[in-house]
């Protein structure tokens, strides 16, 4: 699943392709139909992102949300388009650019009322200026459940995937499954500050990059084109730093990976 930097790339993308002109959409998969007609033709004023939640927001009040899950995309091109391929739950077509997106969880028309109750059930974005980390802690500082779960819940920080998960514990040598209530105030703040930098490095140039330059070497990516993680997708090698094993396991409905001697 795309993590919240993602997004905010698309919307900046959007913004600069399609924005203060009318836009041409349509849905040839047909599960969209009615909602695109109604913002057809219409001008784009704005683009915006609340965590993994992505708005288009329409002249005259209509707002397209969106929101990709594990499977949406976005495929770009120049106009004039080609004639769609596979399930293309919305088309939006510019004067020199054109984007198809499949697969999305979430692909509906709203109104600001709406909008704001989406919002109203998440915790802050990191990336967005508006952010608030006291939420989050206050939210954190009380729960019994363990910080690899509370990092991935929405309702507590909006935007934060599994990859930002393993590797922001690892940063500040915090075992996944410590509960929320025993990490320290001091911590927290370390660990935002250091999430908003990371996210901000995702945000430019477009990859997670979360591993310190003293030990970006030895062992390759997990793919091909990824850059180097200290933990994610992992397990079984050597830790970077210390040489441990790196273990796996299932939090919560989804893996997390650990160092079990950096991470005590």
């Amino acid at each position: 699943m795309p993590e919240g930097h993602t997004l905010h790339r698309l919307a900046r993308l959007h913004q600069r392709r399609f924005a203060g002109a009318p836009v041409a959409v349509s849905s040839p998969q047909g599960r969209f139909a009615a909602a695109a007609a109604a913002v057809d033709g219409r001008v784009l004023r704005r683009t915006s992102v609340w965590g993994k939640h992505l708005f288009h927001h329409y002249a005259d009040g209509p707002i397209v949300h969106v929101h990709l899950g594990l499977y949406g995309t976005f495929t770009e091109h120049a106009t004039p388009m080609p004639a769609p391929v596979g399930q293309v739950r919305m088309r939006m077509v510019g004067t020199e650019y054109g984007t198809d997106l499949r697969g999305p969880t979430v692909c509906e028309l709203l109104d600001d009322a709406q909008v704001a109750d989406v919002v109203a059930r998440l915790g802050p974005d990191p990336l967005r200026r508006d952010a608030d980390p006291q939420w989050a802690w206050t939210r954190i500082t009380k729960s019994r459940r363990p910080i690899g779960a509370l990092l991935m819940d929405q309702t507590v920080i909006a935007g934060v995937g599994n990859v930002y998960r393993s590797e922001l514990l690892f940063r500040h040598a915090i075992d996944p499954y410590r509960l929320g209530r025993a990490i320290t105030e001091a911590e927290f703040t370390a660990a935002w500050t250091d999430l908003v930098a990371l996210m901000k490095v995702g945000l430019r140039r477009g990859k997670i990059i979360v591993v310190r330059p003293e030990h970006d070497h030895g062992a390759p990516s997990y793919l091909p084109d990824r850059p180097r993680t200290y933990v994610y997708r992992r397990a079984g090698d050597p830790c970077r730093v210390c040489g441990t094993t790196v273990r796996t396991a299932e939090l919560e409905g989804r893996n997390v990976f650990w160092c079990p001697e950096c991470q005590r």
